[in-house]
């Protein structure tokens, strides 16, 4: 049974307790941010906000449970929470798959039609968009799907940038160099002096903002790749005021165009890193149409910067349980042998842990090499490759398999220090190494690099002993079972094998 829009998750997860109703006002000016900060921490329910200055808030609705981060992005897709990760990840792969274009609607009846402000109507500053963190530069729509044209071809890119909203009808947009929707804008619009039409849609079906936030091909259209994730096409209707179709159901939608040649100002804000990413840039203005929206909308916002350390965040969860398979089955399009791509949970942009069973030190390098010079240009600073028989997304395996097999002399490799496309967040950059701020990154100084943690093929004494030892721990595990010890927390031991 397919997941009912972005309502009908959140009814869902409302079913399994996971979800708090807070029925006293909170204000949009950090109140509704601090509690969701306290519910990431605490691995607790999603807060939603019922009364926040005269609307309604939603505190990332996408975090899953820090030991399962995937459980509430599976939730989404109508997959079993309870699906190990290889399940999910499996199972999320076979649908990608199978995409399913998008069926136009008749925009009449659309849920996000229901109320409709064009012209003098319009005014961004009636929503209670969250100013998230101290010191932000100002509010932001930061859980949204941003759906802007190709001018050359067919093509719709759905894409997750982050608005600062200045006042009733203009905003900034972060439009980083390298990205897709970016390089429209700077590469082909702005330099043909044209606006680009544009729609920020809102609390939208769960399958829709998971792929906006996947690394799809340049000329795929995301919205067929969400049906796949769906199991059924996604209804769209027109805007209002451009030709764009957005999903039918979403909660809110902005229309607007991002003008060439003008710039607002953006940031400092709190970055996935869990920093003040500053200083304050200057990036595209966007100028506000027209907002449709359904009569009493919900707006989901990411607390950034809780996705760090032991902590989940709607972007945390979805790097792992939305990049990592996108990632994984893009790796295996382009002929490499991987078993799994992972973000590393701790920092899930910055490092990912391979799984795979080609372990020459040959083509690992190609692997790396094709990694930093394509999809991980911007972001993916290291990988670690670990064997095909160690789960990528158990962090203590994968820091076993560090300590045990990689060798620092020969296993640790360096592609040397680069200026090129890439995202200026990094810790280690200097406010000159970040690029050219007209363009968001152009180039910034950036450095890759990847550890060999498999396996030496040849080393057919420490794969026996392995397997010995492993025989041995279910041995000893079975008898403290058998002597009254609980089986759980005992691994490798199904408490339905053993009765004490």
């Amino acid at each position: 049974m397919t997941v009912d829009g972005f309502r009908g998750y959140l009814r869902r997860i409302e079913a399994r307790d996971e979800l708090v109703r807070v029925d006293e006002p909170v204000s949009w000016n950090l109140e509704a941010s601090a509690l969701t900060m306290l519910a990431n921490e605490n691995d607790g329910p999603i807060p939603f906000f019922e009364s926040a200055d005269g609307a309604r808030l939603v505190g990332d609705p996408y975090r899953g449970s820090q030991r399962r981060p995937w459980d509430r992005i599976a939730l989404g897709m109508d997959i079993p929470p309870d699906a190990s990760s290889r399940e999910f990840y499996d199972e999320t792969i076979r649908r990608l798959k199978e995409q399913r274009p998008p069926e136009t609607v008749d925009r009449t009846d659309a849920p996000c039609k229901e109320v409709k402000e064009t012209g003098e109507e319009v005014d961004l500053l009636d929503y209670p968009w969250p100013y998230i963190h101290a010191g932000d530069g100002g509010r932001y729509s930061n859980l949204h799907t941003l759906v802007a044209p190709d001018p050359d071809s067919e093509w719709i890119d759905y894409s997750y940038h982050r608005v600062m909203v200045h006042d009733s009808r203009t905003a900034s947009v972060l439009l980083l160099a390298g990205e897709q929707t970016p390089n429209l804008f700077y590469y082909k619009y702005e330099r043909r002096d044209e606006p680009m039409p544009v729609a920020i849609v809102v609390g939208a079906d769960p399958a829709v903002q998971y792929s906006s936030v996947m690394w799809i091909p340049t000329g795929r259209n995301e919205v067929s790749f969400a049906g796949g994730l769906k199991g059924t096409p996604i209804d769209v209707v027109p805007c209002e005021t451009n030709d764009l179709l957005v999903p039918a159901d979403a909660e809110l939608v902005i229309e607007g165009e991002i003008v060439p040649g003008v710039r607002r100002d953006e940031g400092p804000f709190g970055d996935y890193f869990g920093y003040m990413h500053g200083p304050r840039r200057s990036m595209p203005a966007l100028e506000v149409t027209a907002i449709t929206r359904r009569a009493d909308p919900i707006i989901p916002f990411c607390v950034e910067g809780t996705g760090v350390g032991h902590t989940e965040n709607s972007t945390s969860s979805m790097e792992i349980g939305c990049v990592g398979p996108d990632a994984t089955l893009g790796l295996r399009a382009g002929g490499f042998d991987v078993d799994r791509c992972v973000p590393w949970q701790s920092t899930p942009r910055t490092v990912y842990v391979i799984s795979t069973d080609a372990t020459d030190p040959g083509e690992l390098h190609d692997l790396a090499n094709f990694i930093f010079t394509t999809w991980g240009m911007l972001h993916v600073d290291f990988f670690v490759f670990v064997d095909g028989d160690v789960d990528p997304l158990d962090q203590r395996a994968v820091l076993e398999a560090l300590a045990l097999h990689a060798d620092p002399d020969e296993d640790f490799h360096q592609f040397g220090v680069a200026s090129m496309p890439k995202v200026p967040l990094n810790i280690y950059q200097t406010p000159d190494e970040k690029g050219n701020a007209q363009t968001g990154t152009s180039k910034a100084k950036t450095a890759k690099a990847y550890i060999d943690a498999t396996r030496d093929r040849d080393d057919d004494a420490e794969a026996a002993a392995e397997v010995a030892d492993e025989e041995t721990r279910y041995w000893a595990r079975t008898l403290l079972v058998e002597a009254g010890a609980s089986p759980e927390g005992l691994p490798g031991i199904d408490p339905a094998e053993v009765e004490p």
